[in-house]
Formats: C-alpha cells, sequence, structure tokens
C-alpha cells in the first residue's frame, strides 16, 4: 500500500471513530433519558398519566339538621333533580342551553345566570343549569344526554324548611354562594352549593357544613365519566338542636296570623327561648331554589314587613309594659313607698306643657301597686320626676334593656335607654325635664324589642336573678341538669331587693285579677295557670290637642299606620313562675284589647304542653332523613 492509501486510510479511520462516538453519545443520551423518564420519573409521569385518566371530583357531605327541643325537624334535606354544563366540554354554550330549553323550562334570566357562572369560574367547574326538577324532567333530559355535550345530570340533595314560614326568622335559610362569599373552602365552588345566609342556618353554618368526600371518575379522552374507581363519602355536618318548642310555635304564630306582630315565650328560670315568633313570616324554600323576581317584590313592598324579625329587630317605645321599671327605680331611689300616694287629675303641667292621663277624667289618689294596676300615667310621670333619667336607665339595664342579648339570632337590635350623657352625645342637646316624665311612661326616646321586654319580664317574674335568653340547646354552658334548676342557681343576683320585686309583682298580679285591672277581661280563669302581667299602648306620632278633644283620637278611627302600637307583657303560674312572655301587635291599638288577649292564650298553651318539664336529652333525637315624644295612652 502506497503512501497515498495510507493516509486516505488513516483519515477515514479517524471520521469513523469521530462518527462512532457521537453515535455512542447520542445513544447515551437516549438511553440516559429513557433511564431518567422511565425509572428516576416514573412515579411522577405515572401520576401525570393519571391524572389525565381520572378525574378528581369533590362529594359536598351532608348539611347538618336544625331540630327543635324535641327532635323535630325544622330544616333538613331532601333529593335535588339537577342539571349542570361544564363549559370546557361544550363547543357552543348557548347551542347546548337553547337544546336543553326544549326539554325543560329555562328562562332568560336562568340563561344569564348560568352565563355569569362560567365566566367568574374555571371552565372546567360545573354550572347549574336547573335544580329540583320532577322526576319526570330529569327522566327527559337524561335520555337525551348523548345529544347534549358538555350537560352533566346530577342527584344530590337540598335544603328543606317542611314548616315554611313559622321557622323563618329563626332558623333563616340558605342560599347560593356569592362571589364576594367565596373563600379558601373548595367546597363554596362546587355547582349549586349553598350557605347559611340568616339565622341558626348562618349562625352554625361551618358546623352544619360538615366536611368535604372525594371521589376518583375514569373519563375518556373527551372528559366523559366512564365509571368511578374509588369514593370517599364527606363527614356530616353536626345538628343543632335549639330550645323552641315546634307545637308551641305553630300555635303562637297560628294566634298571630292576622296581625303584623310578634311573641316570645322564655323560661324564666334558664331562659331557654321556647318560642319566638315574628308575623309574617316567608318561605324559606324560595331562597334556596331561588327566589324570583314576583316573589322579591311581593316581600319588599308587603307593608307589615315579613323580612323582618320584630322579635329582635323591631324597637318600639315599651309604653305602659315600662312602667315597672320606673316603680323599681324609685323604690330603691327612696323616692316613693309603698304607701306613698299621688293624685291624677288626668293631666300633670310642667311649664307650658301639659302631659296627658290615659284616662281622661283621671284616676285620683293612687299607690304604686293601684298604678300598675290601672296603668296611671300621673304617679310615673310624678315618679320619674323625682328620680331622674338616669337612674331610670339603670335600672333598665339590670332588667336587660338597652343592649343586645347575645343570644343565637342574627342582626339583633340593642333598643335606646336614653340619658342625659345620651343626648349630649348623640343629638347635641341638653336632657328637659319633660322628656323625663315622657321616658317615665316608656315612651318618648325609649326603644325596646319584644326579646328585651321577655327578658325583663323573666328577671323580675324569677326573683330578680340576671337570667339570660338561650336559644341553641348544645351550647349549654349550666349543664344538663339546669331545667330543673331555679335561676338563684345559675345567675346572679341583680341586687334589687324581695320587698320591693313583690310590690311590683303585686302590681302585676292585680293587672288581670280583679275587675279595675287594665288585663282583667284577658285572664286565664283556670287558678292553676293564672298570669299576671301588664298592658302597654305607645303612639307613633304626637296626637294634637285638637285630635284629643275629637273623636279621630280613636285608633279605629286612624289609618292603620298611625293606629298605637299594642304590647302586652306576662308570667305564669302566679303561684310560682315558670314561663313569661311578650306580645307586641302592631298599630294594635289598646294592649289590653289587641295583645293581652293573645298573650292569654300563648301563656296557657305553654303551660298546658310546659315543656321545661318534659325534655329530651338530644341524645335521644331520632336521625332521621327526611320615635316621638309623645303623652301616654291607656297601658
Amino acid at each position: 500500500m502506497n503512501k497515498r492509501d495510507n493516509d486516505i486510510q488513516r483519515v477515514f479511520s479517524r471520521r469513523a471513530l469521530m462518527l462512532g462516538a457521537a453515535q455512542l453519545a447520542l445513544f447515551g443520551g437516549l438511553a440516559g433519558r429513557l433511564y431518567y423518564l422511565q425509572v428516576l420519573e416514573a412515579d411522577r409521569y405515572r401520576l401525570l398519566s393519571d391524572e389525565n385518566r381520572i378525574s378528581m371530583r369533590l362529594l359536598p357531605p351532608r348539611r347538618g339538621r336544625v331540630l327543635d327541643r324535641f327532635g323535630t325537624e325544622l330544616a333538613s334535606n331532601r333529593r335535588n333533580y339537577r342539571v349542570l354544563i361544564v363549559a370546557e366540554q361544550t363547543r357552543n354554550v348557548d347551542a347546548t342551553l337553547t337544546a336543553l330549553a326544549e326539554l325543560i323550562q329555562i328562562d332568560d334570566t336562568q340563561r344569564a345566570r348560568v352565563k355569569r357562572e362560567i365566566e367568574r369560574r374555571r371552565k372546567f367547574v360545573p354550572a347549574v343549569v336547573a335544580e329540583n326538577l320532577s322526576w319526570e324532567d330529569f327522566a327527559r333530559v337524561n335520555l337525551h344526554s348523548p345529544d347534549l355535550p358538555g350537560v352533566q345530570l346530577d342527584v344530590g340533595e337540598t335544603r328543606d324548611y317542611g314548616m315554611g314560614p313559622i321557622f323563618s326568622h329563626v332558623v333563616g335559610y340558605v342560599g347560593a354562594v356569592a362571589e364576594n362569599e367565596l373563600g379558601d373552602d373548595p367546597l363554596l365552588e362546587l355547582p349549586g352549593f349553598r350557605i347559611g345566609k340568616t339565622g341558626i342556618e348562618k349562625l352554625f353554618d361551618e358546623d352544619l357544613r360538615g366536611r368535604a368526600g372525594h371521589s376518583q371518575i375514569e373519563v375518556n379522552a373527551y372528559g366523559r365519566a366512564i365509571r368511578e374507581l374509588d369514593r370517599t363519602d364527606g363527614l356530616a355536618g353536626d345538628d343543632v338542636v335549639l330550645s323552641i318548642d315546634a307545637e308551641l310555635q305553630r300555635f303562637t304564630a297560628e294566634r298571630l296570623k292576622d296581625e303584623s306582630a310578634a311573641a316570645v315565650v322564655m323560661d324564666v328560670h334558664t331562659g331557654e327561648v321556647l318560642t319566638m315568633v315574628s308575623n309574617p313570616g316567608f318561605d324559606p324554600n324560595w331562597f334556596n331554589v331561588g327566589i324570583t323576581t314576583a316573589q322579591w317584590r311581593q316581600l319588599n313592598g308587603d307593608k307589615y314587613k315579613p323580612l323582618t324579625n320584630k322579635a329582635v329587630q323591631g324597637q318600639y317605645p315599651p309604653g305602659s309594659t315600662f312602667k315597672m321599671v320606673v316603680g323599681l327605680a324609685a323604690l330603691e331611689a327612696g323616692a316613693v313607698t309603698p304607701d306613698t300616694r299621688v293624685f291624677c287629675p288626668g293631666h300633670v303641667e310642667l311649664g307650658n306643657n301639659t302631659f296627658h292621663c290615659w284616662k281622661k277624667g283621671g284616676h285620683g289618689s293612687m299607690n304604686l301597686v293601684q298604678a300598675l294596676e290601672e296603668s296611671c300615667d300621673v304617679y310615673f310621670y310624678e315618679a320619674a320626676r323625682r328620680i331622674g333619667v338616669d337612674k331610670i336607665a339603670d335600672m333598665s339595664k339590670r332588667l336587660g334593656l338597652g343592649d343586645v342579648s347575645g343570644v343565637h339570632v342574627t342582626a339583633e337590635r340593642k333598643g335606646l335607654i336614653p340619658t342625659r350623657a345620651w343626648k349630649q352625645g348623640a343629638l347635641g342637646q341638653p336632657w328637659a325635664q319633660g322628656e323625663t316624665l315622657v321616658v317615665g311612661i316608656g315612651q318618648g326616646y325609649v326603644l325596646a324589642t319584644p326579646l328585651q321586654l321577655a327578658v325583663m319580664t323573666a328577671r323580675l317574674a324569677n326573683g330578680g336573678y340576671a337570667v339570660q335568653p338561650r336559644l341553641v340547646r348544645q351550647d349549654d354552658k349550666l349543664g344538663p341538669s339546669s331545667e330543673t334548676r331555679p335561676a338563684s342557681q345559675l345567675y346572679p343576683s341583680l341586687n334589687i331587693k324581695r320587698e320591693h320585686l313583690d310590690i311590683v309583682l303585686e302590681g302585676m298580679i292585680r293587672v288581670t285579677t280583679p275587675p279595675r285591672g287594665t288585663a282583667h277581661g284577658a285572664r286565664i280563669t283556670q287558678p292553676q295557670f293564672a298570669m299576671a302581667g301588664k298592658t302597654g299602648s305607645s303612639q307613633v306620632r304626637r296626637i294634637s290637642k285638637a285630635e284629643r278633644d275629637t273623636r279621630v283620637r280613636k285608633n279605629e278611627e286612624k289609618p292603620w299606620e298611625e293606629r298605637d302600637h299594642a304590647l302586652f307583657v306576662a308570667y305564669a303560674p302566679i303561684s310560682a313562675p315558670r314561663y313569661c312572655c311578650a306580645v307586641i301587635v302592631e298599630h294594635g291599638g289598646s294592649g289590653s284589647k289587641a295583645a293581652a288577649p293573645i298573650a292569654r292564650d300563648i301563656m296557657l298553651e305553654v303551660q298546658k304542653l310546659d315543656p321545661s318539664r318534659r325534655n329530651r336529652p338530644p341524645s335521644q333525637i331520632p336521625a332521621t332523613t327526611a320615635d316621638a315624644v309623645k303623652p301616654g295612652r291607656e297601658g
């Protein structure tokens, strides 16, 4: 081989070696990459593969129930047939909705809502098109589902309020999650998920909500479910047990049905609220399934204000039901004694102002018990003048007026107990002595809710102990045996002398017992159930002298909105007080004619039912599925 051939051979060998090295490096790199992917990263890519094949779905838990003290379901769950749409699984949402509209009713409002949900959520999150469908509608959509891309059918649960308006204000209702209510809980993004909006449903929402479960669904390349691979059910929400007696609540609502009114019944020793009714109510199921525009206008346009819980949100001048407070304050200050007499000519003069008694000719000479019995305004004008507004305010606060009670309700209001400092701070004006006289009969700036009046009455009837209203039995910090213990063992004393309380309670007894009592006509005639009480009427506008001297003064001849509010507070039985109640009838006129008969019937019923003595502990509950300054008026 010549030199030229040797050079060619050397060049070829060098190039072959370089090519071989390059090939070796390439295949080594490929082998290394395969090793990295198939061995080192095997778990990761297996997970990614499974995630493409397996869809993880949250399962909403069963919402806890709301029960009365004996296990009656006030809020429970029922089956909910619904249709969902997944935006990323359909080419044209509008076309799919149009096709659905041929099978079930879908109006323009629903269509707009679905589009809003799709826009504000991720495209793979289902949006509710329709729910609470009948079985026939649900089956019809199911039959046509292969021709409806992106449509999912679901059988879940929805809230059900079997007693409707009777518990609408206490229990409240659930509704769809608003955009500003979305938080960290992924449950809130589930289509059609409901949260508490008012009442017990709102206050105990997290307890009632429970914890989500999950399911693993095998899907194909188009996202259609093939089969369920695994399922872990969620943890159901806790039940909430109320102190309310559903039977008494139903009776009370029926008794108030023709009035714009509220009634509260309490156990004077434990503070358990046995009934709390605001009438009229509303159907909470409307808000759960989706309230219509017509229904919303109906509720908002009703002059009786069905959306307002009058028992805790209604603030009214307490009228003559406030006179026990003034009497106790005067006794404690030494301004009056049981024998102090005040002459009532039917009015009292102060400067250039005349303050009238409800009885035009006056009551004559009155002591405190007689003044309560016949609701004499002049006596309490004088008592208030002697002690001043600040001493009245102090006694009011001790008896539970002028502040929220802390009971488990939403939007409870404080009422108002005025003082000199309050007026100066709030209005920038000094207190006038005439305003003290008006406060003496529970009018002017004084405002109270029916619940506060019930608390006041309970503290009087139980011997002067600071009982607090309780609506939820599971939140019982007083111990399981509290039902059989007196208030003296459960609550602190208000430091009101027993002899002073006895004088005021005697006045309340005489309101219903002798013929001269303002509520004698509404008394309970069975001695073992006899009740004591106090009538009250509060004007909603100032009455001019001309009106006072004419027949226009009569409530029945005024427009409904200008009539006096009627009030009555009571406790029973007289011999051993156990229950108390407060009733307000808006624009009902006289407390003795409008409110007292209602209170009598309620107090008789609660004593016959006697719910505080027939308790069933929660462990035995079956887990079933299914504002102007004005003179006084007659109390």
